[in-house]
C-alpha cells in the first residue's frame, strides 16, 4: 500500500521538475548565456545545474534561487578551471606530428600501459601524451611533484622489462 503512494509522489516530483525545465529553461539559458558568453557552454551549464537540482527537486522550497546558485557557482567553477590552464598560442608552424608506429607497435606498447599502475598509466599519460610539466601533472593528480617524478621513473623502468622494443622508438636503449 506503502508503494502506491511512493509512485505517486515520484510521479507528481517527476512532472513537477519537468513543467519547471519547460517553463523556465529559457530564463536560465539568457542568465548562463551573460555568465559564460557562449551558448553551448550556457546550454551545458543549465543542464548541469538541472542535474544537480532533479536529485533534490522534492526537497527545494526555492528551486529558482537554487538553481541560479548552482548556476553562478558552477561557472565560477569552470572559470577557474579554464584560467588555471595555460593559455594557447598560435604558432607559425604547425606542431610535430605523432610519430608513425604500426599495428604491432600500438598493440605492443598498449598491452605494456595495460600492466602499469593506474597512478604510472596517469602519470605517463599527462607528462608524454599530454606535454604536461611536473607541476601541472601533480596538481591534476593531487600529489607532489616528487611524486610524479618516482611514478614516471618507476613506469619507465617498468615499461623498459615490459617491452625493451619500445626503446628503439625513443631512439634509446636502456
Amino acid at each position: 500500500m506503502d508503494e502506491g503512494v511512493r509512485t505517486v509522489g515520484v510521479a507528481e516530483t517527476r512532472a513537477s521538475f519537468e513543467e519547471y525545465v519547460r517553463a523556465r529553461t529559457p530564463a536560465l539559458m539568457r542568465i548562463a548565456y551573460l555568465l559564460v558568453g557562449d551558448p553551448h557552454d550556457a546550454e551545458d551549464l543549465v543542464q548541469s545545474a538541472y542535474a544537480v537540482a532533479a536529485v533534490r527537486w522534492h526537497r527545494l522550497d526555492d528551486p529558482e534561487a537554487y538553481l541560479r546558485r548552482v548556476i553562478y557557482t558552477q561557472s565560477v567553477s569552470r572559470w577557474r578551471r579554464r584560467r588555471a590552464r595555460p593559455p594557447e598560442t598560435l604558432t607559425a608552424t604547425p606542431p610535430e606530428r605523432p610519430v608513425e608506429t604500426d599495428h604491432d607497435t600500438r598493440l605492443m606498447l598498449a598491452s605494456a600501459l595495460g600492466r602499469l599502475t593506474p597512478k604510472q598509466r596517469a602519470v605517463l599519460v599527462l607528462r608524454y601524451y599530454e606535454d604536461r610539466t611536473e607541476v601541472e601533472a601533480a596538481l591534476l593528480l593531487g600529489v607532489s611533484s616528487g611524486t610524479v617524478k618516482s611514478q614516471t621513473r618507476h613506469a619507465l623502468r617498468r615499461l623498459r622489462e615490459l617491452a625493451p622494443e619500445l626503446a628503439d622508438l625513443a631512439g634509446a636503449r636502456p
